[in-house]
Protein backbone atom coordinates (compact mmCIF):
# COMPACT_ATOMS: atom_id res chain seq x y z
CA UNK A 1 0.00 0.00 0.00
CA UNK A 2 2.56 2.42 -0.80
CA UNK A 3 0.99 6.00 -1.97
CA UNK A 4 3.08 7.56 -4.46
CA UNK A 5 4.39 11.28 -3.56
CA UNK A 6 4.87 12.11 -7.50
CA UNK A 7 3.49 15.49 -8.30
CA UNK A 8 3.37 14.31 -12.39
CA UNK A 9 1.58 10.84 -11.75
CA UNK A 10 -2.31 10.98 -12.80
CA UNK A 11 -4.07 11.29 -9.13
CA UNK A 12 -6.62 8.17 -9.89
CA UNK A 13 -3.13 6.01 -10.38
CA UNK A 14 -1.78 7.27 -7.02
CA UNK A 15 -4.56 6.25 -5.05
CA UNK A 16 -5.23 2.48 -7.32
CA UNK A 17 -4.73 0.56 -3.73
CA UNK A 18 -5.55 3.84 -0.69
CA UNK A 19 -8.74 5.00 0.08
CA UNK A 20 -8.18 8.42 0.41
CA UNK A 21 -9.98 10.83 -2.41
CA UNK A 22 -7.67 11.09 -5.73
CA UNK A 23 -9.13 14.04 -6.85
CA UNK A 24 -6.38 16.07 -4.86
CA UNK A 25 -3.17 15.19 -3.96
CA UNK A 26 -2.35 12.85 -0.93
CA UNK A 27 -0.79 15.23 1.18
CA UNK A 28 0.21 19.38 0.85
CA UNK A 29 3.70 20.68 0.85
CA UNK A 30 1.98 23.75 2.84
CA UNK A 31 1.42 22.95 6.14
CA UNK A 32 -1.86 23.35 8.23
CA UNK A 33 -2.52 26.80 10.03
CA UNK A 34 -0.42 27.20 12.75
CA UNK A 35 -1.31 30.99 13.21
CA UNK A 36 1.95 32.00 13.04
CA UNK A 37 1.14 34.81 10.58
CA UNK A 38 -1.29 36.48 12.81
CA UNK A 39 -4.06 36.74 10.40
CA UNK A 40 -7.69 36.90 11.56
CA UNK A 41 -9.65 33.86 11.50
CA UNK A 42 -13.19 33.79 9.09
CA UNK A 43 -15.53 31.18 10.67
CA UNK A 44 -13.58 29.62 13.62
CA UNK A 45 -13.48 31.68 16.74
CA UNK A 46 -10.61 31.07 19.23
CA UNK A 47 -12.40 28.62 21.00
CA UNK A 48 -13.19 26.55 17.96
CA UNK A 49 -9.94 27.11 17.45
CA UNK A 50 -8.76 25.29 20.48
CA UNK A 51 -10.72 23.01 20.25
CA UNK A 52 -9.55 22.16 16.85
CA UNK A 53 -5.77 22.31 18.13
CA UNK A 54 -6.84 19.82 20.63
CA UNK A 55 -8.91 17.30 19.52
CA UNK A 56 -8.33 17.00 15.48
CA UNK A 57 -11.87 17.97 14.59
CA UNK A 58 -14.49 20.74 14.51
CA UNK A 59 -17.81 21.87 13.36
CA UNK A 60 -18.67 24.46 11.64
CA UNK A 61 -22.40 25.05 12.21
CA UNK A 62 -24.41 26.49 9.21
CA UNK A 63 -21.95 26.33 6.92
CA UNK A 64 -24.60 25.87 4.47
CA UNK A 65 -28.24 26.95 4.56
CA UNK A 66 -30.84 24.02 6.04
CA UNK A 67 -33.19 24.63 2.51
CA UNK A 68 -29.86 23.79 0.43
CA UNK A 69 -28.37 20.90 2.46
CA UNK A 70 -32.54 19.22 2.37
CA UNK A 71 -32.99 20.12 -1.53
CA UNK A 72 -29.35 18.00 -1.48
CA UNK A 73 -30.77 15.00 0.85
CA UNK A 74 -33.83 15.12 -2.20
CA UNK A 75 -31.78 14.89 -4.86
CA UNK A 76 -29.59 12.07 -3.60
CA UNK A 77 -32.96 9.90 -2.52
CA UNK A 78 -34.11 10.22 -6.00
CA UNK A 79 -30.58 9.87 -7.74
CA UNK A 80 -30.69 6.51 -5.63
CA UNK A 81 -33.82 5.32 -6.85
CA UNK A 82 -35.28 5.41 -3.04
CA UNK A 83 -37.81 6.18 -1.16
CA UNK A 84 -37.76 8.12 2.37
CA UNK A 85 -40.89 7.13 2.81
CA UNK A 86 -40.86 3.79 2.14
CA UNK A 87 -38.38 1.42 3.81
CA UNK A 88 -38.79 -1.25 1.37
CA UNK A 89 -36.98 0.96 -1.07
CA UNK A 90 -33.97 1.10 1.19
CA UNK A 91 -31.89 -2.49 1.26
CA UNK A 92 -31.89 -3.08 -2.73
CA UNK A 93 -28.52 -4.77 -3.18
CA UNK A 94 -25.38 -2.59 -3.87
CA UNK A 95 -25.05 -1.67 -7.91
CA UNK A 96 -21.19 -2.47 -8.05
CA UNK A 97 -18.59 -4.03 -5.95
CA UNK A 98 -16.90 -2.27 -2.99
CA UNK A 99 -13.16 -3.12 -3.18
CA UNK A 100 -13.10 -1.85 0.47
CA UNK A 101 -14.89 -3.95 2.10
CA UNK A 102 -14.90 -2.37 5.32
CA UNK A 103 -17.12 0.18 2.90
CA UNK A 104 -19.65 -2.34 2.39
CA UNK A 105 -23.53 -1.78 3.00
CA UNK A 106 -22.37 1.98 4.31
CA UNK A 107 -24.74 3.76 2.14
CA UNK A 108 -22.19 5.48 -0.20
CA UNK A 109 -23.65 7.34 -3.44
CA UNK A 110 -22.04 7.15 -6.30
CA UNK A 111 -22.56 10.54 -7.61
CA UNK A 112 -19.69 13.27 -7.70
CA UNK A 113 -20.59 16.12 -10.01
CA UNK A 114 -24.04 17.07 -9.55
CA UNK A 115 -25.20 20.98 -9.30
CA UNK A 116 -26.69 20.29 -6.24
CA UNK A 117 -22.99 18.66 -4.81
CA UNK A 118 -21.49 21.76 -6.72
CA UNK A 119 -23.71 24.54 -4.49
CA UNK A 120 -22.60 23.03 -1.31
CA UNK A 121 -18.40 23.17 -2.39
CA UNK A 122 -18.84 26.79 -3.57
CA UNK A 123 -20.77 27.93 -0.22
CA UNK A 124 -18.76 30.71 0.77
CA UNK A 125 -19.03 29.86 4.56
CA UNK A 126 -17.61 26.48 3.73
CA UNK A 127 -14.53 27.93 1.58
CA UNK A 128 -13.88 30.47 4.73
CA UNK A 129 -13.97 27.34 7.16
CA UNK A 130 -11.09 25.82 4.90
CA UNK A 131 -8.80 28.77 4.87
CA UNK A 132 -9.20 29.21 8.64
CA UNK A 133 -7.43 25.69 9.06
CA UNK A 134 -4.99 25.38 5.99
CA UNK A 135 -3.84 29.62 6.45
CA UNK A 136 -4.13 29.97 2.37
CA UNK A 137 -6.63 31.02 0.08
CA UNK A 138 -5.75 28.83 -3.26
CA UNK A 139 -7.55 26.39 -2.72
CA UNK A 140 -9.18 22.98 -4.58
CA UNK A 141 -12.32 21.46 -3.62
CA UNK A 142 -11.94 17.48 -3.16
CA UNK A 143 -14.70 15.73 -5.72
CA UNK A 144 -16.25 13.11 -3.98
CA UNK A 145 -19.84 11.51 -3.31
CA UNK A 146 -22.35 11.50 -0.74
CA UNK A 147 -23.74 9.14 1.90
CA UNK A 148 -27.06 7.00 2.67
CA UNK A 149 -26.38 5.20 5.76
CA UNK A 150 -30.03 3.22 6.88
CA UNK A 151 -30.82 1.80 9.62
CA UNK A 152 -29.04 -1.40 10.18
CA UNK A 153 -32.09 -4.40 9.46
CA UNK A 154 -33.70 -6.28 12.28
CA UNK A 155 -31.21 -8.95 14.04
CA UNK A 156 -28.32 -7.66 11.60
CA UNK A 157 -25.29 -6.48 14.01
CA UNK A 158 -22.84 -4.72 12.82
CA UNK A 159 -19.67 -2.86 14.61
CA UNK A 160 -18.56 0.55 12.59
CA UNK A 161 -14.76 1.03 11.73
CA UNK A 162 -12.26 3.17 12.45
CA UNK A 163 -9.54 3.82 9.80
CA UNK A 164 -7.02 6.57 8.38
CA UNK A 165 -7.39 7.28 4.62
CA UNK A 166 -3.50 8.06 4.75
CA UNK A 167 -0.79 6.51 6.82
CA UNK A 168 -0.42 8.45 9.75
CA UNK A 169 3.28 7.17 9.94
CA UNK A 170 3.75 9.75 6.41
CA UNK A 171 2.18 12.95 8.49
CA UNK A 172 0.28 13.99 5.83
CA UNK A 173 -0.95 17.75 5.97
CA UNK A 174 -4.57 16.83 4.86
CA UNK A 175 -7.99 17.54 6.17
CA UNK A 176 -11.25 16.35 5.24
CA UNK A 177 -14.81 16.83 5.91
CA UNK A 178 -18.51 15.92 6.24
CA UNK A 179 -21.22 18.27 5.56
CA UNK A 180 -24.39 16.89 7.38
CA UNK A 181 -27.44 17.18 4.57
CA UNK A 182 -30.28 15.83 7.61
CA UNK A 183 -30.21 16.23 11.16
CA UNK A 184 -27.78 13.41 13.26
CA UNK A 185 -28.69 14.25 17.01
CA UNK A 186 -29.75 10.81 17.58
CA UNK A 187 -26.47 8.62 18.52
CA UNK A 188 -27.73 5.68 17.35
CA UNK A 189 -28.34 6.69 13.76
CA UNK A 190 -25.28 6.32 12.55
CA UNK A 191 -22.45 8.80 11.60
CA UNK A 192 -19.14 10.50 11.90
CA UNK A 193 -17.39 8.84 14.79
CA UNK A 194 -13.44 9.45 15.71
CA UNK A 195 -10.49 9.04 18.59
CA UNK A 196 -9.32 12.33 19.14
CA UNK A 197 -7.64 10.42 22.60
CA UNK A 198 -5.79 8.39 19.68
CA UNK A 199 -5.00 11.68 17.29
CA UNK A 200 -3.08 13.29 20.30
CA UNK A 201 -1.31 10.42 21.65
CA UNK A 202 -0.26 8.37 18.56
CA UNK A 203 3.14 8.60 18.56
CA UNK A 204 3.67 6.94 22.55
CA UNK A 205 0.87 4.53 21.34
CA UNK A 206 2.13 2.93 18.59
CA UNK A 207 5.24 2.25 20.76
CA UNK A 208 3.31 -0.66 22.06
CA UNK A 209 1.69 -1.85 18.62
CA UNK A 210 3.95 -4.14 15.95
CA UNK A 211 5.79 -2.93 12.94
CA UNK A 212 3.93 -5.12 10.54
CA UNK A 213 0.31 -3.43 11.94
CA UNK A 214 -2.16 -2.23 9.97
CA UNK A 215 -1.11 1.31 9.18
CA UNK A 216 -4.73 2.37 7.38
CA UNK A 217 -6.86 0.60 10.65
CA UNK A 218 -5.79 0.13 14.09
CA UNK A 219 -6.52 -1.96 16.53
CA UNK A 220 -9.52 -0.29 18.33
CA UNK A 221 -9.64 -3.55 21.19
CA UNK A 222 -8.90 -1.08 24.04
CA UNK A 223 -10.20 2.00 22.76
CA UNK A 224 -13.94 1.55 22.29
CA UNK A 225 -14.64 4.13 25.25
CA UNK A 226 -12.47 6.51 23.56
CA UNK A 227 -14.90 6.88 20.71
CA UNK A 228 -16.35 10.43 19.97
CA UNK A 229 -19.76 10.01 18.40
CA UNK A 230 -20.36 13.36 16.16
CA UNK A 231 -23.81 14.91 16.16
CA UNK A 232 -24.62 17.30 14.05
CA UNK A 233 -27.26 19.22 12.57
CA UNK A 234 -28.60 19.68 8.87
CA UNK A 235 -25.69 21.93 6.97
CA UNK A 236 -23.59 21.43 10.05
CA UNK A 237 -19.77 21.10 8.31
CA UNK A 238 -17.26 19.16 10.22
CA UNK A 239 -13.37 19.55 9.49
CA UNK A 240 -11.36 17.06 11.06
CA UNK A 241 -7.49 16.32 10.59
CA UNK A 242 -6.51 13.36 8.47
CA UNK A 243 -4.20 11.98 11.32
CA UNK A 244 -7.35 11.63 13.32
CA UNK A 245 -8.69 7.95 13.28
CA UNK A 246 -12.06 7.46 11.99
CA UNK A 247 -15.15 5.80 10.47
CA UNK A 248 -18.73 5.60 10.65
CA UNK A 249 -20.92 4.34 13.01
CA UNK A 250 -23.30 1.52 11.90
CA UNK A 251 -27.01 2.98 12.27
CA UNK A 252 -28.83 1.00 15.16
CA UNK A 253 -32.01 3.39 15.03
CA UNK A 254 -35.04 2.33 14.20
CA UNK A 255 -35.95 4.56 11.31
CA UNK A 256 -33.75 7.34 10.92
CA UNK A 257 -31.15 7.78 7.80
CA UNK A 258 -28.11 9.60 7.99
CA UNK A 259 -27.49 12.27 4.98
CA UNK A 260 -24.14 13.43 3.91
CA UNK A 261 -22.03 15.36 1.40
CA UNK A 262 -17.96 14.37 1.66
CA UNK A 263 -16.41 17.77 1.07
CA UNK A 264 -12.32 19.14 1.68
CA UNK A 265 -10.48 20.95 0.11
CA UNK A 266 -6.40 21.13 -0.69
CA UNK A 267 -3.93 23.96 -1.36
CA UNK A 268 -4.22 23.87 -5.13
CA UNK A 269 -1.57 22.51 -7.56
CA UNK A 270 -2.10 25.17 -9.93
CA UNK A 271 1.29 23.88 -11.58
CA UNK A 272 0.49 20.06 -11.88
CA UNK A 273 -1.50 20.41 -15.05
CA UNK A 274 -2.14 16.64 -15.44
CA UNK A 275 -3.93 16.56 -11.95
CA UNK A 276 -5.95 19.73 -12.88
CA UNK A 277 -7.11 18.68 -16.06
CA UNK A 278 -8.32 15.24 -14.93
CA UNK A 279 -10.28 17.33 -12.12
CA UNK A 280 -12.05 19.93 -15.12
CA UNK A 281 -12.54 16.07 -17.19
CA UNK A 282 -14.15 15.13 -13.97
CA UNK A 283 -16.34 17.71 -13.64
CA UNK A 284 -17.35 18.71 -16.91
CA UNK A 285 -18.03 15.32 -18.33
CA UNK A 286 -19.42 13.89 -14.86
CA UNK A 287 -16.36 11.34 -14.45
CA UNK A 288 -16.12 9.59 -10.54
CA UNK A 289 -12.69 9.06 -9.69
CA UNK A 290 -11.47 5.93 -9.83
CA UNK A 291 -9.88 3.97 -7.07
CA UNK A 292 -9.79 1.36 -3.53
CA UNK A 293 -12.76 2.81 -2.54
CA UNK A 294 -14.74 4.11 -5.59
CA UNK A 295 -16.60 1.92 -7.28
CA UNK A 296 -18.64 4.27 -9.61
CA UNK A 297 -22.15 3.89 -10.97
CA UNK A 298 -22.51 1.03 -13.62
CA UNK A 299 -25.89 3.28 -14.91
CA UNK A 300 -23.73 5.96 -15.92
CA UNK A 301 -26.86 8.51 -14.75
CA UNK A 302 -24.47 11.35 -14.02
CA UNK A 303 -23.30 11.39 -17.99
CA UNK A 304 -26.82 10.30 -19.20
CA UNK A 305 -29.63 12.34 -16.68
CA UNK A 306 -27.50 15.49 -15.98
CA UNK A 307 -25.93 18.58 -17.16
CA UNK A 308 -22.88 19.74 -16.02
CA UNK A 309 -22.69 21.74 -13.03
CA UNK A 310 -22.41 25.51 -13.28
CA UNK A 311 -19.95 27.53 -11.46
CA UNK A 312 -19.77 30.70 -9.56
CA UNK A 313 -16.35 32.82 -9.49
CA UNK A 314 -15.48 31.12 -6.91
CA UNK A 315 -16.29 27.25 -7.94
CA UNK A 316 -14.08 28.19 -10.97
CA UNK A 317 -11.34 28.06 -8.74
CA UNK A 318 -12.08 25.73 -6.66
CA UNK A 319 -12.16 23.01 -9.41
CA UNK A 320 -8.92 24.69 -11.18
CA UNK A 321 -10.20 26.07 -14.12
CA UNK A 322 -9.42 29.19 -13.47
CA UNK A 323 -5.92 30.45 -11.20
CA UNK A 324 -5.83 31.57 -8.40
Amino acid sequence: MQQSNSKTEMANKAHKEIPGNPSTATSSKIKLNDRSNGEPLRVLSEENWAFWKHNGYIVIKNAVPKEQAKATADFLWEFDEKDPNDPETWYAPPRAEMKMKELTGTGMVEVYNHQHLWNNRQMPKVYDAFVDVWDTEKLWVTIDRANLNFPLKPGIDKKGFIHWDYDPETRPQNVQGVLALADQTDENMGGFQCIPWLYRNYDTWKLTKPEDRDRFQPDISELEEKIVKVKMEAGDLLIFNSTEPHGIRPNKSKDKVRIAQYISMMPAEEDNEELRTWRINSWKNRIAPEGYAFPGDPRNWEQTKYKTAELTDLGKKLLGLEKW
